[in-house]
């Protein structure tokens, strides 16, 4: 019997599937491949995706149709149909696709990032920009920014023992951005020598661990595309997802609950303003005034996009940015050189610095072109019909859109894999039209991109101005990509050889 209803379901995904196949004869979509029965084009992805997706809008044209399972994909490549889908299509365009990692890992669609367009999208957007990446909000949060970077550089010098150090850049900015993270959160440390509850530091440690694990399916699972896999669990991938669910869900309970308790303790001597000191406390605050709106799986949706999108997008630009300046030193002295004319001599960098270092911020959008942390924007649905050029899409035709290839086309940026910093020079903000976009565009672009941008600055910025930094060895730095379409991480975690800067000694021993 069981049998019997696996091979009935078959049957009804094979017409399905031959029904989508021939509304599309009948309409223009874009060009397309040849495609496997019930595959559609599924045998012709290989890791790293992107770059596969690349190859084959170099054979069929940068407006793409494809067909993953049941699930029918434009893929595009190029400034023109961007512009398109995120200014005339973009309220159609601005949906997620239904997805496990949606139900399971975002509150059944309940988070910023995956709840569909609509009232509660918006309402969410609104009150993230204002708690958190508001200009107030992130004047309020530059004290921690700070901190961390001076944590950090002081650690780098009470390690130094003399002669020429060799660090493991990546654990180290991994600590920072999450302790950054958390303080803007939590108000605590985790990590480090002065952590306040190195516990939930590695608790959190585990929950990336099964991650790894994880994500690879969370972008182009085969449950989404082939609905029967879910049925008979498929490789766990369900089960994987439910796990990692509940681990983070009782990690961000137990912050809420921890703030809850804190608020109770010293409601009648603590005033509003101090309550908003960290995220929790404001959205606390915010749930009380609203109970019905503000639940505490709401809470948790939004502290679980400061977790995972924000620590990812500043930690991995951070390490590609310095394997870069490693790989190109005369940049390295530039930067150092401008930091030099414009930070006054015995005082670290801040925030009210990073205005009159223009250089700086060209190399940190040079970084994010060459090497975008997110190679394909997070997937948008249509919501019904449209045109994009000459072509026909129908409703529920998911879109991804190759922002590394743009980023890299030979016919939008001159020398377009040389790293240039100066290609950047009096370009305002993260945008140059719509060849340049590391954290997507239209409604559903990231709101965190001021927040990223000032973050990965300073460090940066820090790091060039205290210390001395090579290569470990002649070779230059290895740039080989990793990751698996959804996040670009470097294939080998950066290593460099550093010094203090003489004149930094006094500095640095006095922080």
């Amino acid at each position: 019997m069981e049998f019997l209803y696996y091979l009935s379901l078959s049957f009804f995904a094979i017409l399905f599937i031959s029904k989508l196949l021939f509304q599309q004869k009948k309409k223009n979509l874009p060009p397309s491949p040849v495609g496997l029965p019930i595959l559609g084009h599924l045998h012709l992805l290989k890791q790293p995706l992107h770059h596969t997706l690349e190859t084959l809008s170099h054979q069929y044209g940068p407006i793409l149709s494809l067909q993953f399972g049941s699930r029918s994909v434009l893929l595009i490549s190029s400034p023109f149909a961007v512009e398109e889908c995120f200014t005339k299509n973009d309220i159609i365009f601005a949906n997620r696709p239904r997805s496990l990692a949606g139900e399971h890992l975002a509150y059944n669609y309940t988070t910023l990032g995956f709840a569909p367009y609509g009232h509660h999208w918006r309402n969410l957007r609104r009150l993230t920009v204002i708690e958190i990446f508001s200009s107030n909000s992130l004047h309020m949060s530059s004290t921690i920014r700070h901190e961390e970077a001076c944590y950090l550089v002081r650690q780098l010098f009470r390690d130094f023992h003399g002669v020429s150090q060799k660090v493991d850049l990546r654990s180290m900015l991994f600590h920072l951005t999450f302790n950054i993270m958390m303080g803007m959160v939590a108000g605590k440390r985790c990590f480090g020598k002065e952590a306040v509850d190195v516990e939930v530091g590695q608790r959190f440690l585990e929950i990336v661990k099964d991650r790894s694990v994880t994500v690879p399916s969370m972008l182009l699972s085969l449950c989404d595309f082939f609905p029967i896999l879910r049925c008979i669990g498929f490789q766990g991938v369900e089960k994987k997802m439910v796990s990692l669910k509940r681990k983070m869900d009782a990690f961000l309970q137990g912050l809420i609950d921890e703030g809850r308790r804190s608020q109770t303790k010293s409601s009648t001597t603590t005033t509003e303003a101090e309550k908003k000191k960290t995220l929790i406390g404001a959205l606390l605050s915010i749930q009380e005034a609203e109970p019905d709106h503000y639940s505490d799986d709401i809470i948790k949706g939004i502290m679980m996009i400061m977790f995972t999108a924000g620590i990812d997008t500043s930690l991995l630009t951070m390490e590609w940015a310095m394997s870069l300046l490693l790989n190109h030193p005369e940049k390295l002295e530039k930067a150092r050189a401008e930091i030099s004319d414009n930070v006054e001599q015995g005082r670290l960098l801040s925030d009210s610095d990073l205005a009159k270092l223009p250089y700086l911020r060209c190399i940190v959008n040079e970084t994010l072109r060459l090497y975008p942390v997110a190679p394909l924007l997070v997937p948008h649905v249509s919501s019904e019909d449209c045109t994009l050029g000459e072509y026909h899409v129908p409703r529920e035709t998911m879109l991804l859109v190759n922002a590394r290839a743009i980023h890299r086309d030979p016919k939008v940026w001159v020398e377009p894999t040389k790293f240039r910093p100066e290609r950047f020079e009096g370009v305002d903000g993260e945008r140059e039209g719509f060849k340049f976009m590391p954290f997507g565009l239209g409604r559903r672009g990231c709101p965190g991109a001021g927040l990223a941008m000032r973050a990965v600055a300073l460090v940066l910025g820090a790091l060039i101005q205290c210390f001395e930094w090579e290569r470990v060895g002649e070779e230059k730095v290895d740039m080989t990509e990793g990751g698996n379409g959804l996040i670009m991480p470097k294939a080998n975690p950066l290593e460099a050889m550093y010094r203090p800067r003489p004149n930094m000694v006094k500095l640095l021993s006095h922080l």
